[in-house]
């Protein structure tokens, strides 16, 4: 286990009509308010009534930004920077999921940034002021509801990169699982898969001796397989809803890869093919991941070996390990399609100058010729399991 230095500072507000804390949660951070929103869904449901009527009672005063799409865009981070700046709002509330987040996020350090913003995406800086930032989650997958980082895309060059620091992470989070029952059976199915890749990230490590955090990915990875299908099946049920987005925060607050080096390959991969096909995040992992499996098993099959085992239930098999390895990662892709999700590039029509443009992007404008740390790769090697994906 590698030393580390863990810190989450987000307060969780948890279950059945917490939303309605929103207005007193976020009233000793200021007056005055940027709500920011997604789609029409918000109002749809009553939750903008309920969030509004909370703020009023705490005497805060609301500004209004909403359309944040999936695969957040720069340029409404921009219009949110200069929105705070005219308004001199204190404080940004996302309402949403991680797209709704990750902008408000981008907006909250942006509006104090003495340089352009897009320089912390591709420069690599940590980001070190921001505007306080509060959250009520209407989708759990990404995990930004107390993560430290944010992810968003550049429509000029089609970049999609992440910038982070510890202010970003939310002063709070407000879970219902409630708010999450009418989602689409699609989102849900995405954000079941983002959650189990971002466990995944961690688990698939160079670092040893880390058995305890290998347990909690273990049982979380579990809880999803279990959990996941109950909530396709019957997206009422509050008890499986209330798993699932508890461990969408989980997997994402950094409490599971603390003393070890998490790989974050797929990720990589996986923004340039969701920049470049505006595809769902957790869609595009549920194709790549596997891909990224078969290439790299080979580099530490026991580790493979042992996630087919605990997480699936896969006897362990000392004369047939590569076997009992690929039969794990077949286990996965069928969890995968048991939600609805592609597992290949068949519906997405890739091409072969795609794969390579792809590929090229991930190094565009960095220092470092590879990607991942479980097995270091290459451009020639992310080529090779873009292939693997069609």
């Amino acid at each position: 286990m590698n030393n580390f230095n863990y810190i989450n500072t987000a307060r969780i507000l948890f279950g059945k009509d917490t939303e309605n804390q929103v207005g007193q949660a976020l009233k000793p951070y200021g007056k005055k308010v940027l709500l920011h929103m997604g789609g029409k869904s918000v109002k749809a449901s009553g939750l903008y009534d309920r969030v509004i009527r909370s703020l009023e009672e705490a005497g805060i005063e609301v500004v209004e930004l909403s359309g944040v799409v999936p695969n957040p865009r720069y340029s409404m981070v921009l219009q949110g920077i200069d929105l705070c700046r005219k308004h001199k709002v204190d404080m940004i509330l996302a309402v949403g999921g991680g797209s709704v987040i990750d902008s408000a996020k981008a907006i909250a350090f942006g509006v104090l940034a003495k340089d352009d913003p897009w320089s912390y995406f591709m420069g690599g800086k940590t980001v070190t002021e921001a505007l306080p930032i509060g959250v009520i989650l209407t989708l759990p997958a990404a995990g930004s509801e107390t993560s430290d980082s944010c992810v968003i895309t550049n429509e000029i060059g089609g970049y999609k990169r992440s910038a982070g620091g510890e202010v970003l992470i939310p002063r709070f989070a407000i879970i219902n699982p409630v708010l999450h029952m009418s989602l689409p059976p699609y989102q849900s199915a995405c954000g079941i898969t983002d959650m189990a890749a971002h466990l995944m990230e961690r688990y698939f490590s160079p670092t040893r001796h880390t058995d305890l955090t290998d347990r909690l990915i273990e049982a979380s990875l579990k809880t999803i397989l279990v959990q996941g299908i109950k909530v396709m099946k019957n997206p009422y049920n509050y008890d499986a809803r209330a798993e699932i987005a508890l461990a969408g925060t989980l997997a994402h607050n950094n409490l599971f890869g603390v003393g070890r080096i998490g790989d974050w390959a797929s990720h990589n991969i996986e923004h340039e093919l969701s920049a470049k096909y505006d595809i769902a995040h957790g869609a595009g992992l549920a194709i790549l991941f596997p891909a990224w499996m078969k290439y790299v098993y080979k580099t530490d099959i026991a580790r493979f070996v042992m996630f087919a085992s605990r997480v699936f239930g896969l006897e362990m098999d000392e004369h047939e390990p590569e076997e009992i390895a690929l039969a794990g990662i077949s286990k996965l892709e069928n969890f995968f399609r048991s939600l609805g999700l592609d597992v290949t590039f068949e519906n997405l029509n890739v091409s072969e100058e795609d794969i390579l443009e792809m590929a090229s992007k991930i190094y565009d404008q960095s220092s470092s010729t590879t990607i991942g740390q479980f097995q270091k790769l290459t451009r020639d090697d992310v080529v090779e399991i873009l292939h693997l994906a069609k």
